[in-house]
């Protein structure tokens, strides 16, 4: 009789895990930012940083003048009206030191940054919308049709060398370039030159 020898079924491999994400940080958490914005804040906040002030021994960040404030939001993108600066420097250093701690310029820093992507959410839902209007909800970039359509629509005589030149001006292909049409990247573009967004 012969022996049989079994064997146990080969186990499957198990799937790789994902990285754990990194937990937030304090500052991060009271501030609904994540590690990276935090830590995009803190190096902006670093570019301007002194330590040794007296009366901010303890702050490990160090602290900025008042009169970099300015400055470091415009190093992480954000614009503030000249008119607005009194009441931001108000709110900073209510004392008036000459001096700003970290953890008051970041939250500073965090409000802004939220505005700034509830703005690039609401600009983007606005170009998708204007596109599907000109492309009738279809897919695909607009075309000499499309824009026959909307002149149609608006009862406005276009020739169809003027409707042409739009296209070209829009994807910038140069002279046979409107046979591509405008894709929705070109045509954000359009929208920002136009000054659409102000």
């Amino acid at each position: 009789m012969a022996s049989r020898t079994y064997h146990a079924p080969k186990r499957r491999a198990a799937a790789p895990t994902a990285a754990p994400k990194p937990r937030l940080t304090k500052l991060a958490k009271e501030n609904n930012i994540s590690n990276d914005q935090e830590a995009e804040i803190r190096d902006a906040f670093g570019l301007f940083a002194v330590t040794g002030i007296k009366g901010y021994a303890k702050e490990k960040e160090g602290v900025i003048k008042s009169e970099d404030v300015r400055r470091c939001l415009v190093a992480l993108g954000v614009n503030v009206k000249n008119s607005d600066l009194p009441d931001i420097l108000e709110t900073l250093d209510p004392e008036e030191t000459g001096y700003v701690p970290y953890g008051p310029f970041l939250s500073l820093a965090a409000i802004h940054l939220h505005h700034n992507d509830d703005e690039d959410e609401d600009q983007s839902e606005e170009v998708q919308e204007a596109y599907s209007l000109f492309t009738d909800n279809r897919e695909g970039p607009i075309t000499l049709a499309h824009l026959r359509r909307i002149a149609r629509l608006l009862k406005e005589d276009i020739s169809d060398d003027t409707l042409r030149d739009m296209l070209v001006e829009a994807n910038g292909e140069g002279k046979e370039g409107w046979r591509r049409g405008v894709d929705i990247e070109a045509f954000e573009g359009v929208m920002k030159r136009a000054g659409v967004f102000g």
